[in-house]
């Protein structure tokens, strides 16, 4: 037989196998039907996006080796998308919009379609927008199948249940981006964490509040967002009443919030930890541990006693309120609620921590992975201070009972995290290694990477079949959970070659972490924070492999990906005005990363007081955002009595009585968070000014003042009576005293 014969036989059965192996695998079809709804989380009724009718979205349920095929029907006024996350998938199926797909238009029908090669516990959730926040969440469980050689009995074998957390907020998620730009402490005041200066006298802290603003910065704060409600599973609290004295139950469990970390606790005793991300881990017994954003955990619990319910709670970050299910069937067995966070023990810390130029110093501590919590000074049950019960969590105690406190917790944290297999990359693959800083500025709510946002830099190029070695170092005050699209990657957290498998990485403030994967997929991945508005505030990188085949679902690949650069970078607008009996005195601001639009005015009601208007365009310089230089016009008119001519310090003459004048200067933000202005106007005239408007002299009182070089000063009085209004007073050294309203947006 000739040798191009046995070939072509070869090739023939090779196509019929593969051809009789892809007809064997199973197709798994789930329907999704998104569409707008109406809830009621909080006792106010608010709009939402269901899926199928429901928040959260439907459990997706696959066996390893099945084929999904996924029909998404848009019936939104908006587009949509949905990302699969932590899942090994063709680039085209991975569900951001204009990266590896256009979004999914209204009125339409898109189907994703995938094999299932892993296993494990996964969610997924939209990927446009905010639309994650208000219901667009769900879990995707990934089983294994029963002749799995990593199989494990007594884990993977025991009754399991999908437990996803979120958080539910009656503000529009726009809004409250908007107002974290805009430096809002609205959420502060809801919290009770504002740190003012008389709450700082009150508990002995004065002196670190005052260095605190010395350094520049603003209060501390462990979460960005006030929420009404936090859900397990869609509800506050819920039971799980089929299990009895005895039964173990494995846990699946993922953190869907837009940006809630939480604490969780078991009411009777330790939890065993079996997996993380989607991966085996060796177990490990705990009291306690803390779920990132997006992060995914498989915890074992068992039921000691009969006639019980035991509390598994989830406690957020800042510890305002909490959510619970419970296991089993009777009386309930309480967790001990987590005490108030001790915030100026914190604010301590962080002074101590942060140079004048607003870089961080470690004081040669090598913190990583979790191993060394900096927050532990205000956590009261670890540092000693006298447990506080929390007011705002909602508890009924009929029929309950308390346990108690256990002072030698055990913490989950990275380092005890250990692969049960080895997870070494190929050793003869070359080793790009990449480093970045995570760097953000609280006062203005940007998030970057090196000092830029998405739409300030290009994709990161990288080779099918090199390893890739990140360092990251957290040089912000926040937690950051950093989530790696289509890959794993290993987290060398001390384990060897049995380092854990991660897609997400929580990287804590000061923190330095390595990380790597195999670079063994093609198109282009997102690398993000998963805290929603520090993704879509700039923190994003996209990693690119060289030589990929096109995507089909992006005609024009570049335009798309402007698109979403601009994403990123979107302009925010705020506005606030003063009715004041004296006169009437606002501003308006447009701001995305770098540029500012703004304007203010001061409108009289006699000739006297007259009116003003300054209008500054101006572009924030530097990596701590001090420096704005701008361009400016300043249009006013007074009428002054008796030909009456002013001078300013410098004994030039002011020409407040009718001035068109366009300008130079810049503001640049001193210590104290004074802002010192520069000006120069066309005539030659110089002007200087100091001022503040947020001083937080108590819970919900704010002072401000303003005085400059051409005589001009001003003192006054704000009371926040809500999220859009206060109460003001004030006296200015043009326009008199004055009493009014304020409102904001």
């Amino acid at each position: 037989m000739k040798k191009s014969t046995i070939i072509l036989i070869a090739l023939t059965i090779y196509h019929l196998a593969f051809t009789i192996n892809l007809s064997a695998q199973k197709v798994v079809r789930y329907d999704l039907h998104v569409r707008d709804t109406i809830v009621n989380f909080s006792g106010k009724e608010k709009r939402a996006i269901a899926v199928n009718g429901q928040i959260p979205m439907p459990t997706l349920t696959f066996t390893e080796g099945d084929i999904a095929e996924i029909h998404v029907y848009n019936h939104l006024k908006e587009s949509t998308s949905l990302h699969w996350h932590g899942l090994y998938l063709p680039n085209k199926e991975d569900g951001v919009p204009f990266l590896t797909q256009m979004p999914i238009e209204p009125d339409t029908e898109f189907v994703y379609r995938f094999p299932i090669i892993q296993s494990g516990t996964h969610w997924y959730h939209s990927h446009s927008g905010l639309q994650e926040q208000i219901g667009m969440y769900g879990s995707l469980i990934l089983k294994k199948k029963l002749d799995d050689p990593t199989f494990r009995e007594g884990i993977d074998d025991i009754p399991q249940v999908p437990v996803i957390l979120s958080e539910w907020t009656d503000y529009k998620p726009e809004n409250v981006h908007r107002m974290l730009h805009n430096a809002s402490d609205w959420f502060a005041i809801k919290k009770g964490t504002t740190q003012s200066y008389a709450e700082a006298i009150r508990e002995g802290h004065f002196k670190t509040k005052l260095t605190n603003e010395w350094k520049r910065m603003l209060a501390m704060d462990v979460s960005d967002v006030y929420y009404d409600k936090f859900l397990i599973n869609g509800k506050n609290e819920s039971q799980l009443t089929q299990f009895k004295s005895g039964d173990k139950v494995r846990l699946r469990i993922s953190n869907g919030g837009a940006s809630s970390y939480f604490w969780l606790k078991y009411a009777a005793g330790k939890m065993t930890v079996v997996a993380n991300d989607g991966n085996d881990v060796e177990p490990v017994e705990v009291d306690r541990l803390i779920i990132g954003v997006s992060e995914t955990y498989d915890v074992i619990v068992t039921i000691p006693a009969e006639n019980t319910s035991y509390e598994f709670l989830a406690t957020p970050e800042d510890r305002t309120k909490s959510t619970s299910i419970y296991i089993g069937e009777g009386i309930k067995q309480l967790v001990s609620p987590m005490p108030k966070l001790k915030y100026f023990e914190g604010m301590k810390m962080m002074n101590n921590m942060m140079n004048m130029d607003g870089t961080m110093d470690d004081m040669g501590m090598d913190m990583s992975f979790q191993k060394m919590d900096m927050n532990t000074v205000m956590y009261p049950e670890i540092s000693g201070s006298k447990m506080k019960m929390n007011n705002d969590i909602e508890m009924d105690h009929s029929n309950h009972k308390m346990p108690s406190t256990n002072s030698d917790i055990v913490t989950l944290n990275y380092g005890m995290l250990k692969s049960p297999t080895k997870t070494t990359l190929p050793k003869d693959a070359p080793v790009r290694e990449l480093r970045f800083e995570l760097t953000g500025n609280m006062n203005r709510y940007v998030w970057s990477m090196d000092n830029v946002v998405l739409s300030e830099t290009d994709k990161i190029l990288i080779k099918k079949g090199e390893n890739v070695r990140i360092t990251l170092y957290n040089n912000s005050m926040m937690r950051h959970p950093m989530h790696l699209h289509g890959h794993d990657f290993r987290i060398l957290n001390g384990q060897g070659e049995y380092a854990p498998l991660k897609n997400v990485l929580d990287i804590m403030p000061m923190e330095t972490d390595v990380i790597e994967f195999e670079a063994n997929a093609d198109g282009d991945w997102f690398f993000h924070c998963h805290i929603l508005y520090h993704m879509m505030a700039g923190m994003n990188r996209v990693f690119s492999y060289e030589n990929s085949e096109p995507n089909p679902y992006l005609p024009n690949k570049e335009k798309a990906y402007k698109k979403l650069q601009a994403e990123s970078n979107q302009f925010h607008f705020m506005a606030e005005n003063d009715f004041a009996t004296s006169g009437n005195d606002g501003q308006a601001m447009l701001q995305n990363t770098r540029w500012s639009f703004g304007t203010e005015w001061r409108l009289g009601y006699h000739d006297e007081h007259g009116y003003e208007s300054e209008t500054h365009i101006g572009r924030y310089i530097g990596r701590n955002q001090w420096f704005m230089p701008f361009i400016g016009l300043d249009a006013r008119y007074r009428k002054l009595e008796n030909g009456e001519v002013e001078e300013n310090l410098f004994g030039q003459k002011s020409t407040k009585d009718k001035r068109i004048q366009a300008s130079l200067g810049f503001d640049y933000t001193l210590p104290l968070l004074v802002i010192f202005q520069a000006e120069v106007f066309h005539d030659g005239n110089v002007r200087m000014q100091l001022m503040r408007e947020d001083i937080p002299v108590s819970k919900r009182l704010r002072m401000a003042f303003m005085v400059n070089t051409d005589k001009e000063y001003m003192a006054g009085f704000n009371y926040v009576i809500g999220k859009n209004m206060g109460i003001t007073t004030h006296y200015d050294s043009d326009m008199g005293l004055g009493f009014g309203i304020k409102l904001n947006y």
